[in-house]
């Protein structure tokens, strides 16, 4: 059973959303299926992201490699961190102004893999980065007894044209294409896992028709941090977030969800 802990602080994370419409069905996500051995989330679908670092808020605060930060200063780094991971975890280039080819994002993508400086990177190939590509989808900071504790900034995006991605073999190991409703129907059936965050967040996603929609909902709803409690109801313990930041279920049974 999820127990609650005094509140503490989690590790600085960002995550992106890309989207990309389709001509005869809903909107569909990118998603990554991360490796089992990992400690957190180990064998789920996920959104690629992960920790925000020291370099992400050097960068964010270089206005001659980036544009369009926020004032707020770990929100700019978040997005920087959330298109550093989308590269390196899918090989998918968001936000470059200009959009490296093929071979420059392959580059830049082993680069990271070797723990390069992405600042650097940029500089040499001539990229800039626009931040003002992602809106701010969500931020979740789940505070149940577990060994780590995450402060996630979530973004959503309009995927680039030109969206090859294939999975990095290290931290994930698969990654792909899917409407937000047909991840939740293939979890339900045990056909793949998925934590707690991510089915609120998938369910919240099922509900547009579009990219321009979703933003539009994300923009009418302000970003407040977000940590999932337990109650009892009618003998029952249930999960539970709050019923006023965009998501069409707050609440479940705590049954056999899976929070990490």
């Amino acid at each position: 059973m999820l127990e609650e802990v005094e509140d503490k602080a989690g590790i600085p994370a960002a995550t992106l959303v890309l989207m990309r419409d389709s001509a005869d069905g809903p909107p569909e996500v990118l998603m990554v299926e991360r490796a089992a051995k990992m400690a957190f989330a180990g064998g789920a679908m996920v959104f690629p992201g992960g920790r925000i670092d020291e370099g992400d808020h050097a960068l964010a605060a270089n206005e001659a490699l980036v544009r369009g930060a926020p004032d707020d200063k770990l929100e700019a780094a978040g997005r920087v961190a959330a298109i550093r991971e989308t590269l390196e975890e899918t090989g998918v280039a968001v936000g470059f102004d200009p959009m490296p080819d093929e071979i420059g994002a392959a580059q830049m993508r082993e680069g990271l893999h070797e723990e390069g400086d992405f600042g650097a990177m940029l500089a040499t190939a001539g990229h800039r980065l626009d931040l003002s590509v992602m809106t701010p989808w969500a931020r979740w900071k789940p505070n149940f007894r577990q060994e780590r504790t995450f402060d996630t900034w979530f973004f959503i995006a309009r995927a680039p044209e030109r969206d090859a991605h294939e999975a990095d073999g290290g931290e994930s190991v698969s990654s792909r294409w899917a409407a937000a409703q047909q991840v939740i129907d293939e979890a339900e059936a045990g056909k793949c896992s998925i934590i707690f965050p991510t089915h609120r967040n998938l369910e919240r996603l099922a509900q547009w028709s579009d990219f321009a929609t979703a933003r539009a909902h994300a923009e009418s709803i302000p970003v407040r941090m977000i940590t999932p409690w337990t109650e009892e109801r009618d003998g029952e313990r249930w999960i539970c977030i709050p019923d006023d930041a965009g998501y069409p279920v707050t609440g479940q049974p705590l049954g056999n969800e899976r929070r990490a």
